[in-house]
């Protein structure tokens, strides 16, 4: 007989930034009421599911992802630093078109295969595959939710999928409380699966990349 492990990652819900700032790893950044909305239909998707293990990235918005999971199965939710949002040298910024021509942005994107302004791609997938084979031991044969953020949940997938690293921001398939599901027979992994339970509520929503 074989073991089947699943490991699920979300992605946060909406998060209240009026000012459209790219907020990162700041503090203090909540769901909005949509968000919370979102959230809660990511936690009705599980309805069924046999959930085991359940992690989220330290920050506020991931936190709030999970609660409403948190509180449908009454497990602990295990805090871990390597789902955190990726490093950014803009955050805090308001980026629009208009940024092209500052010249602290045009100093950070001379490449865009690392990328220059922010956390190495191949340091994204290093530290997410360690928190999902930590998570995938402690699923075993049953299934473990992991709330984290865009970029990461991202290169997590394109590494799995044995795609290059190094990609359009704006063509990533993972929305808002979307759930990206490796399926792994035994150690091997044997499919990638991609929903979106919240995809009735985006809307014209904003969003920022990798948020």
């Amino acid at each position: 007989m074989t073991t089947t492990t699943v490991v699920h990652l979300v992605r946060h819900g909406e998060v209240y930034n009026p000012e459209k700032v790219l907020y990162g790893r700041m503090p203090d950044f909540h769901l909005s009421d949509r968000g919370r909305e979102m959230a809660d239909m990511a936690a009705d998707w599980f309805e069924g599911h046999d959930i085991a293990a359940l992690y989220s990235s330290p920050l506020d918005r991931t936190q709030e992802t999970a609660e409403p999971l948190q509180k449908r199965t009454d497990l602990p939710v295990t805090l871990d630093d390597r789902l955190v949002e990726a490093a950014n040298e803009f955050e805090g910024m308001s980026l629009s078109v208009r940024s092209v021509r500052d010249p602290y942005v045009l100093s950070r994107v001379y490449n865009p295969f690392r990328p220059s302004w922010g956390e190495a791609y191949t340091e994204i997938v290093q530290r997410m595959v360690e928190v999902i084979k930590v998570a995938r031991r402690a699923a075993w044969g049953r299934e473990a939710v992991c709330v984290s953020h865009q970029l990461p949940i991202w290169m997590a997938r394109r590494a799995a999928e044995g795609k290059r690293l190094w990609h359009r921001p704006d063509l990533r398939e993972c929305n808002l409380a979307s759930v990206t599901s490796l399926t792994f027979v035994e150690q091997r992994l044997a499919s990638v699966s991609y929903a979106e339970p919240a995809a009735s509520l985006y809307g014209d929503g904003p969003g920022v990349p990798g948020a």
